[in-house]
């Protein structure tokens, strides 16, 4: 808590925008202007109303939600139920602010709070359509709590001489809601007295004894610790008992000397002795557990001139610290003499043969590790930064857009390059750069595009420059449940390191920042009610920007069984029905102690958890990415043979045990490879680095089962502390990297690749008949797709090609994601990898045998390439030294595909913008997305009644905001999907512009949207609510004509009751991948990919086909072309004194704009004929 001061106490009384709200009638909707702009109230504030007659203090801050949904509600009640003990009974102030440390009123936002209830602020009260900003709140608690009465003096540090010290304490008589003010000792010195004639460190005293503990950094005793003289190290006085304990005769006291304890798998400990009188004197000594060094700092990539000079800074953590590091450039050791480095590289009087990659090392007597590279870019003398001329970027006109004499539907707008520019001179000693300037585009032209009877504006890249970098934010959620029945994990804890960093919501779900210099992301979830066992994940993601969906599976904890602690038990290792366990773990009798070294002889509640690679379908729930660090600091990977997780308790206070030295005992017929019984070793995970660490080696022992049967085991020893996670695991260097991407269609154009895609592979053991295993899974790994794929690592062989296979999928936003067909027949151009290496490969998608199945993997053989072989040295897989290769590959080069299933559909921006790449977003009043950090899809459901499936056109112009009304922001084309339950039902889910703030945050804009669907179509009906809600909304749109549906757009997030479906995200194609979900489904949180076209939709349109009343233009100029002639040239002289001046429209000719006079629209059935094809 925090001491309140008069100044805080100001703070407090003008921190909200808004006075407290009565508590009677907390729904009442908010009053709302003509544009439904929430009206800004701005009450007199009002002093606190504190008790000046006693203390207060301030509680910690709090955030126990996020603005999603309705709003942000920090509401007592719930901070009550995560953090029990830290707020009073009866709080009498409340303070909120953001999490970016700003007041309420300063973000102009209409909030609500009672000390009493907490704080609240609702989304749809919010003007101008934004939304909630990210509160945290504290609350202002009476003190209570007060001192008890000094206890007495205790005995002088030093039995003679000076500098003794004695001490006296109080306790503090705690309340739930303060703590006491002061300190709760005092320090006196002794007076001097005489010493006889004998020198402490050189003579014994034999009628004194030092008593002493070994304990970890938790406070559990540690046994066998080694105990002597920090100054006689080598000379070992006493071991440390079960309880920790040790006590040593005959040591004077006196001397402030230092005792030193060293156990194995911790570090050296040290304490200084206390004395405790004449006789006795004491020392406590806790020892930390070796910890490998682990990077928490990397080097950053930098761009410089040529002569400048630059900092390169890395750190790394452990058990001990690292004190030595070490600097490569391109993998060469550079030289310490020369460079004089330390965490930190300077390099002076930068040359261009100075560019190329850094990266440091850190270690240990424990270990070491290696950072990521960092690119140091340097630029000769002369040379921009960034080019002003822009790189070509073609986008896809509408259909009945053509360009030039050979009608190309394609258009070179421009784009700047995604790249940093030179660093300033104030940025050349620091470890990162504070003002990041990326080339970006600094000057944009609008030009206008000849269509059929309309001209189509469209704005370019004219000029680049140096300017400020964007910065999107990156995002991790998902959700968390069950792998056995998907329960949800509810309320559970999250860590990020040892900093417990938020809650699973009540289904489970989650969301994590994260931090810009983030390079693994290792997360610890937690279940309060150990139901689930505790798992560690080494979550992927974008760190190019965006938001990435992660679907989390948890094993569920096994059902205890009672052990008698007194004797020897056995725990089978691996219960699948048919199989012999893996193996056992045997606990000798009297194992079993509480954390202060006590032996426990009761009953023992024993959970072990095995995670069975013989079952496939727990290759998802495994924890961490099975990887460890090799004595060189790379990380290598594993091949796991199970996991276990271990939780022992008392029967009756269920208060968690320790173990002494267990056995671990392996089958060796479980292990089928004979290289792997020598590998196989014992790890244990650390949950804070989420990397493996080894605990120990397997000895190989037989032991006769029966009369007859003799077996192999394989065994190793083990103590259970404050690790319960373990690995039966094996080190494997036969690896390579799998080539993979991701499209937006089956089409798979290069340009249309997409980013942000979950990309994982399941290693599966070899086949039958191979020196190996029977099928399993022994590695996992998930990557995310980049500009340019992924690249998996994954196990190899170069003797056998089907000695290892392996399962691949890709999702994106929870959705799976289609692999290429390989039955009935396999087409190598479609799967991305020519023959004959396709055949080696043995390419099966997973409805290959079975067509009921999923169509969203493939498996494969993994077999290494021949670098002797030309059709093998194209990819998809590359050997393991190739990494770089296989991220650089170019698109015409061999890989492995999967698409989006997605209905014909386009899309177009007057500012182009590539979601993919957020840095390509541009500061433009007509820019789709207005905000580079959130991204809001909106769409409509249109219901189609008629007997096919139709296209139908959304249209989004400027409606309210004076710099964009009547100027078009964009088209989308979408054809409608038959629904499998109604008869000539389809229906389609349209994207258009949300209403709300631009990109200056300045005024709302409400879009003006048509929806105009293909062929002979007549308005049949609008959804009611809708309707009311434009209704009380004005000013409306026209809505004249029953070919089409005109309105402004809603500024308020509506849901699947109105037929409109908003989703706000990280990342533009998941909030639209998540909305298109939704559309489908017709519900504001469920997820179809089958149009239920009666449910949740906005306007409902019946089409027909038009009956043939007339010749078609080339039945007529056959049959009688001198009149068919003359026919033309009268249109086209009518047209031509109609037109008048030259208008640039967003639509074609015949369609009317919302707010001029409808003209009647004449339908066509081919007009906009191959929308659907415009990927291609």
């Amino acid at each position: 808590m925090v001491r309140v001061t008069p100044a805080l106490l100001l703070l407090a009384a003008g921190c909200l925008l808004v006075a407290p709200e009565p508590l009677k009638d907390e729904s009442r909707p908010a009053k709302t202007n003509a544009l439904g702009k929430p009206r800004k109230k701005r009450p007199e504030r009002k002093p606190l109303r504190v008790d000046r007659a006693g203390a207060t203090e301030w509680t910690s801050w709090f955030n126990v939600d996020h603005p999603g949904g309705e709003g942000d509600y920090e509401s007592l009640e719930a901070i009550r139920f995560y953090y029990r003990e830290r707020v009073c009974a009866r709080p009498v102030s409340i303070q909120a602010r953001t999490t970016e440390w700003e007041l309420p009123e300063d973000m102009g936002e209409t909030v609500h709070y009672s000390p009493e209830r907490g704080f609240w602020c609702i989304n749809k009260e919010q003007p101008g359509g934004k939304t909630c900003s990210n509160y945290h709140v504290r609350f202002l608690c009476p003190a209570d709590a007060r001192w008890s009465e000094w206890g007495a003096w205790s005995p002088c540090s030093k039995s003679c001489g000076s500098g003794g010290k004695r001490i006296r304490r109080r306790s503090c008589k705690k309340s739930k809601r303060s703590r006491c003010v002061g300190r709760p000792s005092e320090v006196q010195k002794c007076a001097r007295t005489p010493c006889p004639g004998c020198n402490c460190s050189s003579c014994t005293c034999q009628d004194h004894t030092l008593l002493g503990t070994v304990l970890t950094a938790e406070g559990a005793a540690l046994a066998n610790a080694r105990v002597s003289l920090k100054a006689k190290p080598q000379a070992v006085l006493a071991r440390s008992n079960h309880r920790g304990s040790f006590s040593i005769r005959g040591l004077c006291a006196g001397s402030g000397a230092s005792v030193s304890v060293q156990l194995e798998a911790f570090a050296p400990g040290e304490a200084q002795i206390v004395s405790r009188g004449s006789r006795t004197s004491s020392v406590q000594v806790t020892l930390q557990r070796l910890e490998k060094p682990y990077m928490v700092k990397h080097p950053e990539s930098k761009v410089r001139l040529a002569g400048q000079q630059v900092t390169l800074c890395c750190a790394a953590s452990g058990t001990p610290v690292p004190r030595k590091y070490y600097w490569y450039h391109n993998g060469t050791l550079l030289d310490r003499r020369v460079h004089k480095y330390n965490s930190s590289l300077v390099l002076r009087d930068l040359q261009p043969q100075q560019a190329g990659f850094y990266h440091c090392k850190a270690s240990t007597d424990v270990g070491a590790i290696k950072s990521s590279p960092a690119a140091l870019t340097v630029i000769g003398q002369g040379q921009p930064s960034c080019k002003a001329e822009p790189e070509e970027y073609l986008i896809q006109l509408p259909s009945d857009c053509f360009q030039g004499a050979g009608r190309s539907p394609y258009y070179d707008v421009g784009r700047c390059p995604n790249t940093r520019c030179a660093g300033s001179p104030a940025d050349e000693l620091q470890c990162q750069d504070r003002a990041g300037h990326c080339c970006r585009t600094r000057r944009m032209e609008v030009r206008e595009i000849q269509c059929a009877g309309y001209r189509l504006p469209i704005k370019v890249v004219a000029e680049c420059g140096c300017e400020s970098c964007t910065q999107p934010k990156t995002l991790v959620h998902g959700r968390v449940t069950a792998a056995d029945n998907g329960e949800p994990l509810r309320f559970a804890q999250i860590f990020l390191g040892k900093e417990n960093t938020g809650f699973t919501g009540y289904e489970g779900t989650f969301a994590i920042d994260v931090a810009p210099d983030t390079q693994r992301l290792v997360v610890r979830f937690v279940d309060r009610l150990q139901k689930f066992v505790d798992t560690v994940k080494v979550l992927p993601f974008n760190p190019r920007g965006g938001a990435v969906y992660q679907d989390i599976k948890v094993m569920r904890k096994k059902e205890p069984v009672d052990l008698d602690a007194t004797r020897a038990n056995a725990i089978p290792l691996g219960e699948l029905e048919g199989q012999e366990p893996v193996g056992e773990i045997v606990i000798p009798a009297g194992s079993f102690r509480r954390p202060d070294g006590e032996v426990y002889n009761g009953t023992v509640k024993a959970s072990v958890t095995f995670l069975d690679p013989r079952d496939v379908t727990t290759a998802a729930a495994a924890s961490s990415d099975l990887n460890f660090v090799n004595a060189e600091g790379d990380l290598f990977p594993l091949r796991t043979y199970g996991m276990f997780s271990v939780d022992f308790r008392e029967g009756e206070t269920n208060e968690v045990l320790q173990t002494g030295r267990v056995e671990v005992r392996v089958d060796a017929e479980q292990i089928r490879m004979p290289e792997h019984l020598q590998k196989m070793k014992l790890w244990s995970l650390n949950p804070e680095t989420g990397l493996w660490e080894e605990e120990g080696a397997f000895r190989q022992a037989k032991e006769r089962r029966g009369k007859r049967e003799e077996r192999v085991f394989l065994i190793g020893n083990v103590e259970i502390r404050e690790r319960r996670l373990f690995n039966l695991d094996v080190p494997e260097n036969r690896r390579c990297f799998v080539k993979v991407r991701a499209y937006i269609s089956e089409k798979f154009i290069p340009s249309e690749q997409l980013e942000g895609v979950v990309i994982t592979l399941v290693n599966l053991e070899p086949k039958p008949g191979y020196s190996s295993n029977p099928r399993a899974w022994g590695r996992f790994d998930s990557v995310i797709t980049g500009p340019n794929g992924a690249c998996l690592p994954a196990f190899c062989d170069g003797q056998r090609a089907d000695a290892y296979s392996a399962y691949v999928t890709a999702t994106m936003g929870g959705e799976e994601l289609e692999a290429v067909p390989s039955s009935p027949k396999l087409n190598p151009k479609a799967v991305g990898v020519s023959q004959p290496y396709l055949n080696k490969l043995g390419y099966r998608r997973s409805d290959h045998d079975d067509p009921a199945l999923k169509k969203t993997a493939f498996q494969i053989n993994l077999a290494k390439p021949n670098p002797n072989n030309i059709d093998e040295v194209n990819g998809p897989l590359y050997a393991y030294r190739s990494l770089r290769e296989c991220e650089e590959a170019p698109v015409t080069a061999n890989h492995f595909r999967f698409s989006r299933v997605e209905v014909d559909k386009y899309e177009y921006n007057v500012v182009p913008f590539k979601e993919s790449d957020l840095a390509s977003w541009t500061r433009d009043y007509l820019s789709w997305w207005p905000n580079p950090q959130e991204f809001r899809a909106c769409y409509i459901k249109v219901k189609i009644d008629g007997p096919q499936e139709y296209m139908v056109r959304s249209r989004s112009v400027g409606g309210s905001h004076p710099r964009t009304r009547g100027q078009l922001y964009g088209l989308r084309d979408s054809r409608s999907v038959w629904d499998p339950e109604l008869f000539n039902s389809s229906a389609a889910c349209l994207e258009f512009k949300c209403s709300g703030m631009l990109f200056d945050q300045h005024l709302i804009d409400r879009t003006l949207v048509s929806i105009v669907p293909q062929g002979s179509c007549r308005r049949t009906a609008v959804n009611s609510l809708l309707r009311e809600y434009l209704g009380r909304h004005p000013p409306g749109a026209e809505n004249n004509d029953t070919a089409l549906f005109n309105m402004l757009a809603p500024v308020d997030p509506l849901g699947h009751n109105y037929g409109i479906y908003t989703v706000t995200d990280q990342n533009p194609r998941l909030a639209k991948e998540i909305a298109i979900g939704r559309c489908f489904d017709g519900t504001s949180d469920g997820f179809s990919r089958e149009m239920k076209s009666d449910m949740g939709t906005a306007v409902t349109f019946h089409c027909q086909e038009k009956p043939v009343t007339r010749q078609s233009f080339f039945q007529r100029l056959l049959s009688s072309p001198a009149d068919t002639l003359a026919e033309i040239r009268r249109q086209m002289r009518g047209n031509e004194a109609r037109r008048g001046p030259s208008q640039v429209v967003a639509y074609p000719a015949g369609l009317s704009p919302a707010f001029s006079t409808p003209t009647r629209r004449t339908p066509s059935s081919r007009r906009w004929m191959g929308l659907g094809r415009a990927q291609q």
